[in-house]
């Protein structure tokens, strides 16, 4: 059994910032990443994925992300620059390693995994929501004998070419999904509601400026000085511009169920579809902790800032505002990792007064 301080179950952006901080404060760690290489969830990106906010706006604790040839970086940017963080910081990564399962015992945390056990004072589960991909449950859509496919799983919309192709979600997934598709197929944008588009000159830099007021006045009890717009709301990029100019950036509501052929609109109408893309997001994979019996009816765990309530030696980081703000985000999961870090140090400094008493 390898023993060690910490363990870290991923090898994303979130497990990054956070093995900066444990560094910094002089933890022994080991990160566990089910991935053959390194990327996170950015290796399984669309083709065209850019980033809504420009590179020093995109980066990790300790080193700016190096300016890309585009204004907004790319996928392969990302991916490489995460790269880079790791090697720069020379963090030992094992991959592809998947974690079974994580339980208690008297003296700390087992972590089991396909290549070995770790006993672990403290585990920080950092795998985000990418394997955990969300489509909503919508009457006969088992029966759709036509493509379906999910955001996490799209690539480029060359199976799509020619086709009727719904697009559902209304985030910046959808609306870039659905810039893209529409220029080879007859799209449709399902949405709940009518998306909310930013005006042209706001990008991500602006929103995380935005969603920070917004933390600080929630904590100072304030009123919230930005009440509309989102880090959700669609950012208007250079591709979702020029699906705005081409006129097919416009949304109907939701459709009543699906059959063998296609749809069933709310009014009845009857629409022949050849395939749906799922813009619909995720939900937090955490199957590896099922063995703590921590998880809420929302698949979630309850947490204090990043930490476990109903298990004190668990952090968990980077799956969304319940366990940070802005935790899911490049340059938002500094502030959740830092403080992970610092709550891991005194929890290990006062095991050792513990064991010495």
């Amino acid at each position: 059994m390898n023993r060690v301080d910490v363990v870290l179950v991923g090898g994303g952006q979130s497990a990054l910032a956070t093995a900066y901080f444990l560094r910094r404060a002089g933890i022994s760690f080991e990160i566990l990443d089910d991935q053959p290489a390194p990327g996170g969830a950015w290796q399984h990106g669309w083709d065209s994925l850019h980033l809504f906010s420009p590179a020093q706006w995109s980066s990790l604790p300790g080193w700016l992300m190096p300016p890309s040839p585009e204004p907004y970086p790319s996928r392969e940017h990302v991916v490489h620059y995460l790269a880079e963080y790791e090697r720069r910081y020379q963090l030992t990564i094992h991959r592809p390693v998947k974690v079974k399962s994580v339980s208690r015992l008297a003296h700390g945390l087992e972590v089991s995994t396909d290549r070995g056990t770790w006993l672990a004072q403290v585990v920080v589960s950092a795998t985000g929501t990418w394997s955990r991909p969300y489509i909503p449950t919508y009457p006969g859509r088992e029966l759709f004998e036509g493509l379906q496919i999910h955001s996490a799983h799209y690539r480029n919309p060359d199976v799509l070419r020619g086709k009727r192709v719904l697009v559902v979600g209304g985030g910046n997934s959808g609306a870039q999904i659905l810039a893209e598709v529409s220029r080879v197929a007859e799209t449709t944008w399902v949405t709940l509601t009518e998306p909310l588009c930013l005006p042209d000159d706001v990008d991500g830099r602006v929103l995380f400026e935005r969603a920070t007021a917004r933390w600080r006045a929630r904590m100072e009890g304030q009123p919230d000085p930005f009440p509309v717009g989102g880090l959700g709301d669609v950012v208007m990029v250079p591709p979702v511009k020029e699906a705005r100019d081409r006129g097919v950036l416009h949304s109907v509501r939701p459709f009543a169920r699906l059959t063998a052929q296609g749809v069933v609109w709310a009014n009845g109408d009857h629409e022949s579809i050849d395939a749906i893309v799922w813009c619909t997001g995720f939900r937090p994979a955490l199957g590896h902790l099922d063995a703590l019996g921590l998880a809420r009816p929302d698949g979630t765990i309850e947490t204090k800032g990043s930490r476990s309530v109903r298990e004190p030696r668990l952090w968990l980081v980077g799956y969304g505002e319940w366990t940070g703000f802005a935790s899911a985000t490049l340059i938002g999961v500094m502030r959740s990792a830092r403080d992970t870090a610092s709550e891991i140090q005194t929890y290990l400094s006062n095991l050792q007064i513990g064991a010495r008493a």
